[in-house]
């Protein structure tokens, strides 16, 4: 079909000036309306923020006049303001849903379209398969209300959401004991909106925050997307050693995600900083609730809920599934591969700027740097090795998807394989209990190949391995 409008993992991105148009986002945004008006949503409130990305405030404005002209009420945020914060902005505003203009990690060529839910979590499969199914084909059915016109009638509201964010983060965490700790800390913006977030919430005490890439450039220099993890990260981990500083905290372009790099310079992967997070709620903390994990994140977790007696809930890649879980069960915490966690007491969506926080109070909390903290975490559970490779790929998905299931291997990078899940890709589990695997990206086109392992040397053979298995030698 011309002109079709897909959700992948976290939304629509596209090609900005190919397929992510105008055009093609007032008519998304028409086929969101008609989704809320069919859920008995009409005329209740919506909130709608942006990234720093090219013309992303212009695009947001292109969505708040065709929700204003289905007869919504709009908060658009007056300026470029973290995912997490607008998702709170949902809550704190009584809205009923929120658009996010974001390409998130994506190449500074794309820029996307995300939602979220009354919760201010990510909508289930479903309810994306319907705002797909009521995306007009054309624009002659998309309803428009200038955005002169919308904001003079008050049908649209300027608004600053910080400051119902920052008084919800002083009821989760005590910022105080980080603000006095007296430490340093390197914060990496990627260009995006998790500038000045930091200094803002722990400056006025002995604890200094360094930033760097804390101004808006959409092209993203010294990094090839604003992702949190290598080689985009380098930069910011050779900062932290001429500072000398004790931790490195790294947001991502909408700031929903959250990297870490340790006093020496070292990137510290997501699948362990995942595990400290839930150490941290369960150990230092003292909580308990469920765990809920993606298929692509650590098995460190199933040990930790074994240890402390709590369910660890596995889903399919992407908070579509994880937020839902975790509504459903009231989790403790949520999270991904990607370097996304989620936390009970606040909205179901990913936050950087919290999950930064958090990773500091642990700090302090346990007079500990990061590869302390490590070690703590690896006497309880033991040593997990991660790493993964992207991909781009030709030919069927389909094609590829069949030689993956035709393939049945015994052993791979020298372990047993113990079976194959396909929840979400293809996911041999291994006798050590590790894993590798295969899937493909819900937003780009690429294949990605993942592992985790007790064995450190056995990484890249067994994700070779996976490449092989994947038919891409």
């Amino acid at each position: 079909m011309p002109n079709q409008i897909l959700f992948g993992t976290d939304g629509w991105r596209g090609r900005i000036a190919e397929d992510f148009t105008f055009a093609n986002l007032r008519r998304c945004t028409q086929g969101f309306a008609n989704h809320l008006n069919a859920e008995g949503r009409a005329g209740e409130s919506v909130v709608v923020g942006y990234d720093k990305r090219f013309h992303s405030e212009n695009f947001a404005a292109a969505v708040a006049e065709v929700l204003a002209g289905n007869g919504f009420r709009i908060f658009l945020t007056r300026e470029a303001t973290p995912t997490p914060v607008i998702s709170y902005a949902v809550v704190a505003k009584k809205a009923v849903a929120a658009v996010n203009i974001t390409a998130s990690h994506n190449p500074p060529t794309d820029n996307g379209f995300k939602v979220r839910d009354h919760h201010g979590g990510a909508i289930a499969p479903e309810g994306l398969a319907t705002i797909e199914a009521g995306i007009p084909e054309d624009s002659d059915a998309v309803k428009v209300m200038a955005l002169e016109e919308a904001i003079d009638g008050g049908q649209i509201e300027l608004f600053d959401a910080s400051d119902d964010y920052v008084a919800h983060l002083k009821d989760l965490i005590d910022l105080t004991p980080i603000r006095e700790a007296g430490l340093t800390i390197l914060v990496d913006c990627m260009w995006g909106n998790g500038a000045g977030w930091f200094p803002r919430l722990l400056g006025g005490g002995p604890t200094k925050v360094i930033e760097i890439h804390n101004h808006r450039n959409p092209i993203f220099p010294e990094m090839q997307r604003p992702e949190p993890i290598p080689p985009n990260v380098d930069a910011g981990l050779q900062a932290t050693l001429e500072h000398n500083a004790d931790v490195m905290i790294v947001t991502d372009g909408d700031a929903d995600r959250v990297g870490i790099g340790d006093e020496k310079g070292m990137f510290v992967d997501q699948l362990r900083v995942f595990g400290l997070l839930a150490y941290y709620f369960l150990e230092v903390r003292g909580e308990r609730g469920p765990i809920v994990k993606t298929i692509s994140t650590t098995t460190m977790l199933n040990k930790l809920g074994r240890l402390y007696d709590v369910p660890v809930h596995e889903t399919g890649v992407g908070f579509k599934y994880v937020a839902p879980r975790m509504v459903e069960t009231d989790a403790m915490i949520g999270g991904e591969e990607s370097g996304g966690y989620a936390f009970r007491g606040n909205v179901p969506e990913r936050d950087g700027i919290l999950g930064g926080l958090y990773f500091l109070d642990m700090m302090v909390r346990l007079g500990k740097r990061p590869t302390e903290l490590l070690q703590l975490l690896f006497e309880k559970v033991g040593e997990h090795f991660y790493d993964r490779i992207d991909t781009v790929f030709t030919g069927e998905r389909e094609t590829r998807k069949q030689m993956i299931r035709n393939a049945k291997p015994s052993s791979i990078g020298g372990l047993g394989v113990l079976g194959l899940d396909t929840t979400d890709g293809f996911k041999f589990n291994l006798e050590d209990g590790g894993w590798l695997l295969i899937r493909f990206s819900g937003t780009e086109p690429k294949l990605r190949v993942y592992c985790e392992t007790t064995h450190g040397d056995k990484v890249q053979k067994i994700l070779q391995d996976g490449l092989r298995i994947a038919g891409i030698e």
